[in-house]
This record gives structure tokens, sequence and C-alpha cells, in this order.
């Protein structure tokens, strides 16, 4: 029995020993292993918002992830008139009432510096145009407003180019009130005074067009900064506004495919070619420009290659400053006559037309003649 006994006993000893050492040797390695982090299985892991998200949230106040936010200041959207003329240094409130307006620094047309101020006329030629050997041509002296009628054709001097605008401004208001809205809105820089001091070299003005023509805005800028630097390579100057233009004589000695370096058309560069051909010869200058009626200048112009007849106004307009041009055949003036007629302008686009989709060339001239000689600046609301 004492036998038994301390053989059990002995059994128990060894017994303890190994699970005594056996506890040891897992609690051993628990402490070496680091604890696992086990993750919740209902919490998923939050997505980095997207763009379109981000910008949907900013328009609505709040974040990309709900948070009410503090919206930004919104900036007022202007018409795109109004924001050209404040983005301009020269920024003028109404085009009725000169007394209030600021032409650069002026406040009333008494003040107007004498070079902002020379005699003007409606149907002349109101810009001071660059010859091709760099003179400078009027078409009035500062003192053809005491002169009697001169001998040329060209009529009488009847205002200044101080007082174009607001003489046309008040003419086309007194022959329909409701456009008195529309021009105090949009002020007509092209004839203020600091519009009309602005010197226009045709041959230059004329090229640029053809240049233009079915291309971008910057291709256009690309062909001529490279037209440039054909004849001026020295030239380093990153605006083609600053550089200078070649002369006539220069393009109409060169061979088209010379001038197709520049990136021009067959095509172009013979309008271009052909254009300087004119100018070199005689039969086009400055001087006839000046002095020429709206019909010869519109004659004259479009029957050289390159040149239509939409082109040749907005040359008149913009170039030459004449307030009578009304280009019938521009989309821009027909849709805004035919709105300010009342007509429904939606359903004529959709239905179709041509070139006359929204108002005929006999009803535009009918409608706007009270408006002569100042139809260039008759606003058209589009």
């Amino acid at each position: 029995m004492l036998g038994f006994w301390s053989r059990h006993r002995r059994l128990c000893i060894m017994s303890s020993k190994r699970t005594l050492r056996s506890s040891t040797g897992t609690a051993t390695k628990i402490t070496a292993t680091p604890p696992t982090q086990v993750q919740p299985t209902n919490i998923q892991p939050r997505k980095q918002p997207s763009q379109s998200a981000r910008v949907k949230a900013e328009r609505k106040g709040t974040s990309p992830l709900g948070q009410t936010t503090t919206p930004p200041l919104k900036r007022a959207r202007l018409d795109p008139l109004v924001e050209l003329q404040a983005s301009s240094s020269t920024v003028i409130e109404d085009s009725i009432t000169p007394s209030k307006n600021h032409i650069n620094g002026f406040t009333d047309t008494t003040n107007i510096p004498t070079s902002f101020d020379r005699p003007a006329e409606p149907h002349e030629t109101n810009a001071p145009l660059i010859t091709s050997r760099g003179s400078r041509l009027l078409a009035f002296s500062k003192d053809s407003g005491n002169a009697s009628p001169p001998k040329t054709g060209i009529p009488p001097v009847t205002t200044t180019t101080g007082h174009i605008l607001k003489q046309a401004c008040a003419h086309l208001v007194q022959q329909e009130p409701r456009l008195q809205p529309l021009i105090e809105k949009h002020y007509c820089r092209v004839f203020g005074p600091e519009g009309l001091a602005e010197e226009c070299d045709p041959f230059k003005s004329l090229c640029s067009g053809i240049m233009a023509q079915q291309v971008s805005g910057a291709a256009a800028s690309s062909i001529k900064r490279k037209f440039i630097a054909l004849f001026y390579p020295s030239e380093q100057v990153q605006s083609s506004q600053d550089q200078a233009f070649p002369t006539p004589s220069q393009v109409a000695s060169c061979t088209v495919p010379f001038l197709r370096q520049a990136g021009l058309s067959e095509r172009k560069a013979e309008y271009i070619k052909g254009l300087a051909e004119r100018f070199a010869s005689g039969d086009l200058s400055a001087t006839m420009l000046i002095s020429a009626s709206d019909e010869e200048v519109l004659e004259k112009l479009t029957a050289v290659r390159g040149l239509g007849r939409w082109s040749v106004e907005m040359f008149a307009c913009f170039g030459l400053k004449r307030t009578d041009i009304l280009s019938t055949g521009d989309l821009g003036v027909q849709r805004g006559m035919a709105a300010f007629m009342g007509k429904d302008v939606k359903k004529l686009k959709a239905k179709g037309g041509g070139k006359w989709k929204y108002m005929s060339e006999q009803d535009m001239l009918k409608h706007s003649e009270k408006f002569a000689p100042y139809r260039l600046a008759l606003p058209t609301p589009n």
C-alpha cells in the first residue's frame, strides 16, 4: 500500500512538472507574439471624396463628408460687355451724359484734352490712319470747324471726336426712347474719345483680317507673329501688336511659298500678296480711305480677292471708325434687331432660313433708316 502511494506521488510530481514546463513555454510564446487588433465588422473604411463630389459640396455650402461649411463669397456675374469695361483702365458709367463719365481722368466734355478732341464727321474716316511710310493722316485738321466748306467733296464738320458719341446717343434715344436703358448699360468705347484716338494702319489691319479668316484667335495671333518674323527675325517681342509690320512693298516682292512659311494656306498667301500689290501700286492707300465715301470704300476693297463685304464692313467700322455702317449680313446684328422688334428669335433660329433667318435685308434697312447717320452705334441686344 505504501509502495502504491509512493508511486502515485512520483507520477503526480512528474505530471505537475510537465504541466509547469508546458504552461511556462506557452506564456513565453504569448509574450513574444504582439497582440492582434480586431477590426469591427460593422464599420467600413472612409473613402476619400472624388473631385466632382468636392465641387458639388462647395456649391451647396457643405463639406464632401456632409459637414456644414461656410459658403465662399461669390463674385457677381456681370454682362460680358460690363466685364470688359470693368477690366479696362477707363471706366465709364453713362454714355448719354458725358459729364458723369470718367474718360481717362477728365469728367467733363469741356475738359477733354486736345489730343482727344478734333473735328469728326459720321460718314468720314474718324480714325488717324498710318501710311506705309509711317506718316499720320487725318480727315480734318483742327481748324476745319471754322473753315469754309471744302472743295474736295468732304462735307463740312458737324461735330468733334469728343462729342460725336454723345450726339449719336441723343439721336438714337430721340428716335426710339426704348433704347435709352440699353445705351446706358453698354458704353460704346469704339466711338468714345479714347476709341477715336486709336491709330489704324489700313494694310496691317486688312492683312490681319485675312489671316484670321476661319481660324481661332490663338491660331491667328500665332500666324501673325510668324508672318512678322519672316521680315523682322531679330524682333523679340511677345505680342504681335507691338511689332513692326512689313510694308506693302516688302510683302509684294515676296513669293507665295515664302509667305506660306508663316503658316498661311496657299489661298491666303495669294490674297495677302495681292492686297500688298494693290497698296504698293497706289490703287489702295490711306489717303484714298480718308477721303472716300462709305460706298467707295466698300466698292474698292471688295474688289480685292479675299475681302468680302462683311470683312470690309468690319474694317470700316472698327478700323476707320465710320459711324453709319450697318452690316445687314451679320447674324448677330440680325438677331439683335429682330429681338428688339419683338420677334421670337429662338423660333426663327430653329426654323432656319439661311443667311436672312432672323430678318430680311430690306426690313433691316427700312427699320434702321431713322437712326442714320449713327446706325453703327445702334445697340443690338442678343
